[in-house]
């Protein structure tokens, strides 16, 4: 399986992870706000400070990212392009969002796709700070309480990343067992899941959100990303027994490559490595609740 040797060595917890609990809702972002505030309006309509939510479409504008790229030293195996700011009104095809905290402050991470007012299809790294909703839109949601994504410094990839933290529960009603992870690199990303929810003993899970990055990508129609590094979301997600009554991972996910090069497809099992880090909350699910 592909590998990249990250900066500093690697941490003994490979699987970041809080057990919470959750509920899945929609909401509509209100235009002309910032993406971030109008993300952190939704969910505390619903009682929660932050949890992952998924994107269908939408429309951005003022609107800033930056692409994966190589790193110009040896402080970060991968880095980020210089930021890209289009003109006009950017539609978004799909995307997922992490929203938790940084420096005390509600902070995103959030990975789409998307065509440009000039007609550029494009993906990456949304910026929180630049980017606002140009016209009203829906997303998926899925808030957790008794857990926050905060942003901390990361010894083996010298980045700050998100990574899911015990926070005092709100109590929120109509919520059921989550867990908050985050996958830490060079592990394959179905077989670390599936490993997961053997130990735990759950026979059944969904995805909600996720946002990260693999080394290339490996796809079950046989199609397949070299250049190493990604910024990636997941569209859908599940854990079931598969035809030899086994765990099997089923990874629905879209890409863009540090080339500029995108990818959308199911991932192959065994041979997909995390290249910086995983964040998503998986939800098992109980016979009757699908």
């Amino acid at each position: 399986m592909r590998r990249i040797e990250q900066p500093g060595s690697p941490v003994a917890e490979r699987i970041q992870c809080v057990e919470a609990r959750g509920r899945a809702f929609s909401f509509t972002m209100e235009s002309g706000i910032p993406l971030l505030e109008a993300a952190r309006r939704g969910f505390a309509a619903e009682g929660f400070a932050g949890g992952v939510l998924n994107i269908r479409g939408g429309a951005l504008g003022p609107f800033a990212y930056v692409m994966p790229a190589l790193s110009k030293t040896p402080d970060h195996a991968a880095f980020y392009s210089d930021t890209f700011r289009p003109l006009g009104v950017t539609r978004l095809k799909s995307g997922a969002m992490t929203l938790g905290e940084r420096d005390s402050a509600p902070f995103f991470h959030c990975h789409a796709l998307w065509t440009e007012a000039d007609g550029r299809i494009n993906g990456g790294h949304i910026l929180p700070e630049e980017t606002i909703v140009a016209e009203p839109f829906e997303v998926d949601a899925f808030g957790i309480d008794g857990a926050v994504f905060l942003a901390e410094p990361d010894s083996e990839t010298g980045f700050k990343l998100f990574g899911p933290v015990v926070r005092d529960a709100r109590g929120v009603r109509n919520t059921h067992p989550a867990f908050a992870l985050r996958l830490r690199p060079n592990q394959d990303f179905a077989g670390c899941l599936e490993a997961f929810c053997r130990q735990r003993g759950i026979a059944h899970a969904r995805l909600r959100g996720g946002v990260g990055s693999i080394i290339g990508a490996r796809f079950v129609d046989g199609k397949s990303v070299v250049p190493f590094a990604t910024e990636l979301l997941i569209g859908a997600g599940e854990i079931a027994p598969g035809a030899s009554g086994a765990l099997e991972a089923k990874l629905d996910v879209a890409l863009v490559d540090y080339l500029g090069g995108l990818a959308e497809g199911r991932l192959v099992r065994g041979d997909n490595p995390v290249l910086m880090t995983m964040e998503l909350v998986l939800e098992p699910l109980e016979a009757g609740r699908g």
